[in-house]
């Protein structure tokens, strides 16, 4: 091969889901793309739970979706159930949820990836990273082949010296029993990245036919499924769905893993990571919270055309024969049979405040990191990360300033400002609780926020940007006229707010009023409302949402107008905080490591009093 074959505007290492973002963005973008994996067949595999969204990652998918990424148009091929889960809460809450088949989501990608122009793909194990005066310039294959790129991203997932645990058999590899990568982790000590051990599990898989379904609770999917892309409508992915079982453990399997502690690699002392603390294994779980008696179980199906089911909520890393016996305990499962053992796995992550809010090393220019490779959990927070990192190097590699997102642009945004600027010493997931804009920032309306962003980036084709737009005048135009409309009483008025057990009104009423009445929507007064005119249900839906809350959203934008103008205050990069007289010695430690581009981005770093804060400000004004 000549060497011009090996030259390359992006490298992208690893096929995971931050990976596959990472090299579709790139090479959409037209930057001519390697992905480098491990093992072709591992490329968007599913090793834990095989669904994609839920609370709080829900709306990232929507977002993902909505910058043009693939996650959500993926798992709308390949679903097998679809729930929209806290529906009984306010909007800001709602997250969509799909169980899916998960040699259909990674064979889908895999077919998306093979058939993207500018875009190559290539099954070999990365050994070193190749940097040249603070610069990336390539990689090196295990068969010393060199790969030469303008900008490099890392999204090696858990892949790094990882091991499996089961008990005390202990295997030096990947998830699922893949290769582990083994030289990559020194690879980057040697270039001075600080790396962190952390570490998560899997439960174990069983044989549906082996399970009594009759002695567990059903959960079907909604009748009405929400797509993950703004691309699709209801229509267009509508299918029969596959059912899922609630069971519960007991008393039982308590005192089975009580008895076995001294045999849990947790316990034992032999793991060395840092667990996940909102995802812990059923030990933990039966530790940490011993005044539970039982603790919910989901069954789920792996795909169509399999009969593993996976059990979801009883990740462990406790012996075989343990596992066993636990797993048998459980009402419905007395005789399952289990295909794949459940394990831990530990692995090398690096410390991401390492890195810039656009996924750059801030020491070595146009080298990216995305994925659980910077100390998140989950599919869908890789997948947020891999897209921003695929954007940013392709802008790197034009000269273009970086995009990024701020926290009151999205939960991708609050996610990479958390990893960057707080850090993280386990696992991070993915909460709702850790956006403070969480009314603003949706998943019903991440095409309003970012679809823009996305046109402008190139990823968004102008077919789907003038639905967009369309649809965002429908919204505009529809709200101001609900705001216009006036409903005077009639009987038949009465009679339709009696029957929704509403206060009759004895004077004209504007429209929007009565929608921000929590017993009515805009559905439901259809019928005194003459001149509506025929809007798509997710025009409807916005309608709603924004006459409803109008008053909670005026408040929360006024909030994100004072953190703008923190975050606009920016700082040189180049500032030695050491000459600042009246920072505390803790605070010029931290502002000298990070170097934070704002203040706002300041004012977030632990450690950093509002005494400090205000020594900047005055420092600030003074230039």
């Amino acid at each position: 091969m000549t060497e011009e074959k090996f030259k390359y505007d992006v490298i992208v290492i690893g096929g995971g889901h931050a990976g596959c973002e990472a090299a579709l963005a790139s090479a959409r973008l037209g930057k001519k793309t390697a992905l480098l994996v491990m093992n072709l067949d591992s490329i968007a595999m599913m090793p834990c739970n095989p669904n994609i969204g839920g609370t709080s990652k829900g709306h990232l998918v929507k977002e993902v979706d909505a910058l043009g990424g693939e996650m959500g148009r993926n798992i709308d091929k390949s679903f097998i159930q679809s729930r929209m889960l806290n529906t009984t809460k306010g909007p800001a809450v709602h997250s969509l949820r799909a169980q899916a088949d998960k040699y259909k989501y990674s064979s889908a990608m895999r077919e998306v990836l093979e058939n993207t122009d500018n875009l190559e793909i290539c099954q070999c194990e990365v050994s070193e990273i190749l940097v040249e005066n603070e610069s990336v310039y390539g990689v090196k294959n295990i068969y010393d082949m060199e790969y030469h790129a303008k900008s490099v991203i890392i999204a090696a997932g858990t892949y790094l010296n990882s091991r499996c645990l089961t008990g005390e058999i202990i295997t030096e590899s990947g998830p699922g029993g893949l290769k582990s990568s083994e030289f990559l982790s020194e690879s980057l000590k040697s270039l001075g990245i600080k790396m962190q051990r952390f570490k998560t599990g899997s439960p174990a898989r069983i044989d549906g036919r082996t399970i009594d379904r009759e002695k567990m609770t059903p959960q079907y999917g909604d009748e009405r499924i929400i797509p993950f892309s703004f691309e699709n409508i209801e229509e267009d992915i509508n299918r029969s769905q596959a059912v899922c079982y609630l069971t519960y453990t007991n008393e039982k399997t308590h005192e089975i893993i009580r008895g076995s502690l001294d045999r849990s690699p947790m316990y034992s002392g032999i793991i060395e990571g840092a667990a996940t603390r909102y995802c812990p294994s059923i030990e933990d779980k039966i530790i940490r919270f011993a005044d539970k008696d039982r603790h919910q179980l989901f069954v789920e199906p792996e795909g169509d055309n399999t009969n593993e089911m996976y059990v979801s909520g009883m990740s462990t890393s406790m012996p075989a024969d343990v596992q066993v016996r636990m797993y048998q305990s459980v009402e419905g499962l007395e005789s399952c049979c289990i295909m794949r053992f459940g394990y831990a796995i530990e692995y090398d992550c690096i410390d991401a405040m390492q890195l810039t809010p656009y996924l750059m090393f801030k020491k070595i220019s146009g080298l990216f990191s995305a994925g659980q490779i910077n100390g998140s959990s989950g599919y869908e927070e890789a997948a947020a990360q891999g897209l921003v990192a695929g954007i940013n190097a392709a802008l790197f590699v034009e000269g273009k300033e970086p995009f990024t997102l701020d926290r009151s642009d999205g939960y991708a945004g609050v996610l990479i400002d958390d990893l960057v600027i707080k850090g993280t010493s386990e696992p991070y997931r993915m909460m709702t609780s850790r956006a403070e804009y969480r009314l603003l920032l949706r998943q019903d309306n991440a095409d309003l926020r970012l679809t823009q962003k996305g046109y402008e980036i190139g990823l968004i084709s102008e077919h789907r940007y003038s639905k967009f737009l369309q649809k965002k005048e429908q919204i505009e135009k529809e709200i101001a006229r609900v705001k216009k409309v006036i409903v005077t009483p009639s009987n038949n008025a009465n009679a339709l707010l009696s029957e929704f057990k509403s206060t009759n009104i004895s004077t004209g009423i504007f429209l929007a009023e009565l929608m921000r009445r929590p017993e009515l929507s805009y559905e439901k007064l259809k019928s005194l409302d003459s001149g509506r005119p025929l809007l798509g249900r997710d025009v409807m839906e916005q309608v709603d949402i924004q006459i409803n809350y109008e008053g909670y959203i005026n408040r929360q934008l006024l909030e994100v107008e004072q953190f703008k103008k923190m975050e606009n205050k920016k700082l040189p990069n180049d500032l030695d905080y050491s000459t600042i007289q009246g920072l505390r010695i803790e605070a010029v430690q931290k502002l000298n490591a990070l170097k934070p581009g704002s203040l706002g981005q300041a004012s977030r770093i632990t450690g950093i009093s509002p005494a400090d804060l205000a020594v900047l400000v005055v420092r600030m004004q003074s230039k």
